[in-house]
């Protein structure tokens, strides 16, 4: 008992005289674990650009984008990412007090990286955190105005395709805007469909004129995802059965 005694100040002398700090350490891993996290949220193969990785990783809460390198994650070496991160531990020993620390990291966004890849320790660049501009909002699908000017055919009537031309003609859409036009069984189906990017559901909007319909939709979530056939004038002509 009397050597336990003798040896409690000693322990307390040397925690206080900093030889043993697990908080900090601990502190920097949690930092790390933040930063790992960026790159879960960035992982993935659909190409973006500097700026949109940027975005997405300065929208994460608890991040700070201090640089970004790299032009496209499809080129070269793909995109670096600096974030700076903070972590907090409690002094193991004394259990009092909150130690939290801010690092940078390192995070590569490319094709090739992988799944939960440990991001770099690197030096905080000077200067602020980097901001960016909002995305740009696509162009707007005119679905209430494609209604309104649609022709009513009559039962037993004939469908004008070229008529329904010019009523697209008229909407004065946005130039990336696609618009397709096919008749097939005494019907016309439309198709305006804006270019996506391969990964994410496409916007598009379908319409269908025959004798005694006209009918707008936009196909459902799950067609609409690249491969499903949702956005295709076949889909206008012939609509594809609700997905299960």
């Amino acid at each position: 008992m009397r050597r336990l005694l003798l040896l409690a100040p000693l322990l307390l002398f040397t925690v206080g005289c900093g030889v043993v700090q697990p908080s900090d350490a601990e502190a920097t891993d949690a930092a790390r674990e933040v930063a790992r996290g960026v790159g879960e949220r960035l992982y993935g193969q659909r190409p973006r650009t500097a700026e949109e990785v940027g975005r997405s990783a300065s929208g994460i809460d608890g991040v700070e984008v201090l640089r970004v390198t790299g032009t496209s994650t499809h080129d070269g070496d793909g995109i670096d990412v600096v974030v700076r991160t903070s972590g907090s531990a409690y002094n193991g020993w004394v259990d009092v007090e909150e130690v939290t620390v801010l690092r940078c990291f390192a995070v590569r966004v490319s094709p090739r990286s992988e799944w939960r890849e440990d991001p770099r320790d690197v030096d905080c660049p000077d200067g602020p955190p980097l901001t960016f501009a909002p995305p740009p909002e696509p162009p707007r699908l005119p679905s209430e105005e494609l209604r309104a000017k649609l022709p009513r055919v009559p039962e037993g009537g004939r469908v004008d395709e070229a008529g329904i031309r010019r009523t697209l003609a008229a909407l004065d859409l946005h130039p990336a805007v696609r618009t397709e036009v096919k008749a097939g069984s005494g019907r016309v189906g439309v198709l305006l469909s804006v270019k996506g990017n391969r990964f994410d559901p496409q916007d598009c909007l379908l319409a269908r004129v025959g004798p005694g319909a006209t009918e707008v939709w936009v196909p459902s979530r799950v067609q609409r995802m690249p491969g499903e056939g949702g956005c295709t004038i076949a889909n206008a002509l012939a609509p594809l059965p609700p997905p299960h």
